[in-house]
């Protein structure tokens, strides 16, 4: 080979290279090779992050001198924004340390980020040398015009698991969180949730927390069905909570026309009367029917509530006085098993990653078949230790005194919330008589048979969205605050949200909770019994196969080159 012929061909690589590196700066290719997928985008989150006309800008406050495990959180976090900056130009980002600088700047920081709803979380970890303990900021501050709002990186930890387990649960979440804020933040118009009133249901002291988490993106209101000549279509979500008296044929055809013409409702209908108070006044209590008169529409859509009270091993406790010392009244937690920990539906993104949600007096919900094509999807089920009890049923503390037989909880997983999604056929269809349809033609209204495709919701019970009020300041407790065991379930506030959301996205944004990032750890005992022997294997061995491989080559060089 001449000496020119060497020079091309050097030439010509250094020009491919050159080439490729050019390419390189106007096209990113990357391949997602992970068995999980996990670092590819769901499709809904191209359509909202490509359609941002304006500057997004994001200061994420999770900077400094971390764990491993929040290191890897702070990584996954910069990698997803990259992903999105790769997408849309107009998505900025910076990471921030909230705790760098003079006493006296960290003090206004800190203060700062207080006033915005911002507090840190003490972390305490040790470093190799020491144990630390530090304050830390896992949140993210989006802006969008003049519109701001805070995410949190770090996934509320349930009780007894593992911090590794909580970080990884809380990277799977990341592209959720950050897309379907970026949704709410650039929205021109927000969708309207109203509360339907008139009927007996939970008063507004009752749902004043649920009602201000929605109205951060959502307009909320309350509605009188007996007010209205019909229900508006530009109501985007109707919520039923727990009427408590009969709803005559103009409420509910009302209410039917408005699901036949695409409208959404969470129905939360409770069948019988049944709660703690009763049975510590009387001794015992008989719980009595609640006839709302809402059952041939429900039955008509795909569901039935029955007259029952579903119990469950796997439920909350409630106090009982167990004796007397020193003048005062002795008490013990007990397991209710009327207050079972429902579990949310984990394959749909609804109770992705969500923690255990308590109810209180539940019944059981059955499906129903119908004409048109409508899909059930159970959202909520008790444990598989359940069983139920029908109607008249005598309550009373009694069932406290015996240890229960878990031989007789054998009714396996019972549904407590139902999702419906399909086409639904009217309820009144074959059933408007002439006169009927001569009023309707006179106010100008036209009768639907059957509605486009749409969404419904049905609970067995409300108690698990309401808030309680203390009686000492007047004051609304947090959503999922348990009363008897003086702790917040916090699945009850998230699933409630997450099923709001779920039947007002169009975009399919919410399915990007379900997003899955495995875990794989080492095994901790083989890593202490064994680590001299990997030491040796990842330092030693790739040493001594580049030793061999340079003798072997100077051997085979020597004897072609000797001749």
């Amino acid at each position: 080979m001449g000496k020119f012929q060497k020079i091309t061909q050097l030439l010509i690589v250094i020009g491919i290279v050159f080439v490729v590196n050019i390419l390189a700066n106007y096209y990113y290719v990357s391949a997602d090779l992970t068995e999980e997928k996990r670092y590819t985008l769901s499709p809904s989150t191209y359509d909202v992050v490509e359609g941002l006309p304006d500057n997004l800008f994001i200061k994420i406050l999770l900077e400094g001198d971390f764990p491993a495990g929040f290191k890897r959180l702070r990584n996954s976090t910069a990698d997803l924004l990259d992903d999105l900056k790769d997408i849309n130009p107009n998505i900025q980002y910076i990471f921030e340390d909230p705790l760098e600088g003079s006493v006296q700047e960290i003090k206004a920081r800190r203060d700062q980020l207080a006033k915005d709803g911002i507090v840190p979380i003490n972390l305490t970890y040790n470093n190799g040398q020491e144990l630390v303990q530090k304050g830390i900021y896992p949140y993210a501050i989006i802006s969008y015009g003049n519109r701001k709002s805070t995410v949190s990186l770090l996934k509320e930890q349930n009780l007894n698991e593992d911090d590794e387990v909580t970080l990884n649960r809380s990277i799977e979440l990341l592209e959720y969180k950050f897309v379907n804020l970026i949704q709410k933040l650039s929205k021109k118009d927000r969708e309207t949730i109203a509360f339907s009133t008139g009927h007996g249901e939970l008063p507004y002291e009752k749902t004043i927390r649920l009602e201000k988490e929605l109205s951060r993106f959502y307009n909320v209101g309350r509605l009188n069905l007996d007010s209205l000549l019909t229900i508006s279509q530009e109501l985007d979500l109707l919520i039923i909570p727990a009427p408590k008296e009969t709803f005559d044929e103009k409420a509910k055809f009302k209410l039917d026309q408005y699901i036949m013409n695409g409208g959404k409702v969470m129905w939360m209908i409770e069948k019988l009367t049944a709660d703690l108070d009763s049975i510590n006044k009387y001794k015992f209590y008989v719980p009595q029917d609640i006839e709302t008169g809402l059952d041939d529409l429900l039955f008509k859509y795909g569901a039935r509530i029955q007259p029952n009270l579903v119990l469950d091993l796997e439920s909350t406790q409630i106090p009982q006085v167990v004796g007397q010392q020193d003048g005062k009244i002795q008490q013990a937690l007990y397991k209710w098993f009327y207050h079972p920990l429902a579990i949310a539906n984990v394959d749909h993104p609804v109770g992705k990653n969500l923690d255990r949600v308590n109810m209180f007096f539940p019944s059981s919900i059955d499906t129903i078949m119908t004409k048109t094509s409508v899909k059930k999807t159970p959202l909520l089920t008790t444990s598989p230790y359940s069983r139920f009890q029908l109607n008249p049923v005598r309550l009373n503390f009694e069932i406290l005194k015996f240890p229960p037989k878990p031989e007789k909880f054998n009714k396996g997983k019972l549904v407590l919330g139902l999702l419906l999604e399909g086409e639904f056929e009217s309820a009144y269809k074959n059933r408007i008589t002439p006169g009927f349809q001569a009023g309707l033609d006179e106010l100008g209204i036209t009768f639907q048979a059957k509605s486009p495709p749409t969404k419904q919701m049905v609970f067995s019970d409300v108690d698990f969205m309401k808030n309680s009020v203390s009686i000492r300041d007047n004051k609304a407790r947090p959503i999922g605050f348990n009363v008897w065991e003086q702790r917040v379930y916090d699945g009850n506030k998230d699933f409630i949200l997450n099923a709001v959301e779920y039947m007002l996205d169009d975009s399919g944004v919410l399915d990007s909770r379900s997003k899955q990032v495995k875990l794989r750890l080492l095994d901790a005992v083989k890593t202490k019994t064994e680590r001299k022997k990997w030491q040796i294997i990842n330092i030693v061995l790739p040493l001594l196969f580049l030793a061999l491989f340079g003798i072997i080559f100077n051997v085979i060089r020597r004897r072609k080159y000797a001749r």
